[in-house]
């Protein structure tokens, strides 16, 4: 997946690959932290995409997840129960933006009703389509009113929340931890501490969020000293480790990689090319050499790790090659002349996409190529930038990541529900399957945990059933991290791209004495 920002836009969500600066960034200055990040976001406006699930650094939203993931108030005075439709927050007091403007309900209707309104097209409006509407009945009083229960609401409201009548471009302000000085588009955006933040201000008094979409480029820029501290495949960190005055942190996630298959055209679209390739990849191989060993084989959507997991979609992390072959044969994938197999005069031959500066998402296309090979089936390799991808979703496979920890609502309502086939990141592949649509509107619409948790299970066994994605690998996220501090307080990640997971708990670092 690329990042949540304008199209999630998009999303496209939508990601820009950016390039190396050509300037490089100077070692950090004292008070001075550098993080080295692999995407930049589109915007910085939360109504836009940006961070709504926290990490945002300049915003805060009306709750907020603890590293163990639990919800928490931020914005909000306390977490409101959730029952029916309608749910009351009341505001924190004292509260002002980076501005001075003291926060108001308005401000949170302001920025619900924009996420919302149609003409923004905002890329994370979908995940907001249960709001009928906000309303302010006094200034510290806000109430969503829900079209129909909606159970991750609160998980929700971690949106950040920008001012009243303030624009969709234009300087950021909010009322987090940092406050934004500037953003030279491809290198970096300078953030500076907010000393009149409700809560603790960060120690580290001046940020710097530099891009670098290479991975081996970003790994060089971390030794030459460039870089506090940065996230890396996990090969890249192998020099960094035993380094004197380097921390290498392997952290647990919900971030998959897979294949994402365009279920419209003549080859990915046969089930038993998809249902082969499933049993002819080596996943134990890939978690084990392109990994080494920060991670563990995928078969599903939701986190084997995750109370919402059904432990019924799983697999063998080795290959059935001997099984794949028959199931081709069965379904009249013969053998042609030069290996590849046939079926009605069509080769089973298709392209699979990867984002060219993305090492670990081009090893694992090199390993699908290999694997899918012994079986027949070839697969033809493009590494490409993200505006050409874009234009290619319905035709050709690709190598994608997602994954949420948070609620199976999350990403998985607009990767599988048909209302979002193929918008942009949204069901690429075009998946439609009335059942799976049934089954996730219960899921989203249920108070009760044991119907949800029904709905869930058997969504994942359609998918798994329908060999949707082709699941390779969770991932641990691995950084590097320069210095000895305190306050690193990493929980289990989502997929993300912004400054979230370890790298968003920057706000609490502290220098070690």
């Amino acid at each position: 997946m690329r990042r949540r920002s304008a199209l999630f836009g998009v999303i496209v969500l939508a990601l820009t690959a950016c390039s190396t600066p050509s300037q490089p960034v100077a070692a950090p200055a004292q008070g001075t932290a550098v993080l080295g990040l692999g995407s930049e976001p589109d915007s910085l406006n939360p109504v836009l995409g940006y961070a709504p699930d926290g990490g945002a650094l300049v915003f805060d939203g009306l709750v907020r997840r603890t590293p163990g993931l639990k919800l928490e108030p931020a914005l909000a005075e306390s977490l409101p129960p959730v029952d029916g439709e309608k749910v009351t927050f009341t505001l924190r007091q004292g509260v002002t933006f980076h501005d001075g403007r003291a926060l108001t309900s308005a401000d949170v209707v302001y920025t619900y009703e924009q996420v919302l309104k149609p003409a923004n097209n905002s890329p994370i409006r979908g995940d907001y389509a249960a709001i009928e509407k906000v309303a302010a009945p006094d200034p510290r009083t806000v109430v969503f009113h829900l079209k129909h229960p909606y159970a991750p609401i609160l998980q929700r409201a971690t949106l950040g929340i920008v001012p009243d009548g303030s624009g969709l471009s234009g300087t950021p302000v909010g009322t987090g931890p940092y406050a934004f000085v500037s953003w030279t588009k491809g290198d970096k955006i300078t953030l500076k501490a907010n000393e009149g933040y409700w809560g603790d201000a960060p120690a580290i008094k001046n940020l710097v969020l530099a891009y670098t979409s290479d991975d081996n480029a970003r790994a060089t820029r971390m030794a030459a000293g460039e870089f506090t501290a940065t996230e890396l495949p996990p090969k890249a960190v192998a020099r960094f480790r035993n380094q004197q005055g380097m921390t290498v942190h392997e952290v647990p996630t919900a971030d998959y990689r897979g294949v994402m298959f365009p279920l419209e055209q003549p080859v990915t679209g046969d089930l038993a090319i998809r249902k082969a390739l499933g049993l002819a990849v080596d996943r134990a191989a890939m978690v084990s050499a392109i990994l080494a060993g920060a991670g563990s084989p995928a078969f599903g959507p939701v986190a084997p790790d995750t109370s919402w997991h059904n432990p019924a979609v799983a697999g063998s992390p080795a290959p059935d090659r001997a099984t794949a072959v028959a199931t081709l044969e069965q379904a009249g994938w013969k053998p042609g002349a030069d290996g590849i197999r046939v079926k009605d005069g069509t080769a089973a031959r298709f392209t699979l996409m990867y984002p060219a500066g993305d090492s670990l998402r081009k090893e694992l296309a090199l390993a699908v190529a290999s694997d899918a090979k012994q079986v027949g089936i070839d697969v033809r390799l493009a590494g490409l930038d993200w505006d050409a991808i874009d234009q290619r979703l319905s035709k050709d496979a690709l190598i994608m990541g997602w994954g949420s920890p948070y609620d199976p609502d999350y990403t998985n309502y607009e990767l599988f529900h048909s209302s979002f086939s193929g918008q942009g990141y949204f069901n690429p592949g075009r998946y439609q399957n009335p059942d799976v649509d049934r089954l996730l509107d219960t899921g989203r619409r249920s108070s009760d945990q044991a119907a949800r948790k029904k709905a869930y299970d058997e969504v994942q066994k359609r998918i798994s059933d329908d060999a949707v994605w082709l699941y390779l690998v969770y991932l641990k996220h691995t950084y590097v991290v320069r210095g000895n501090w305190t306050g690193l307080t990493p929980g289990v990640e989502a997929h993300e791209h912004a400054t979230g997971g370890l790298l968003g708990t920057v706000v609490s670092w502290k220098p070690a004495s």
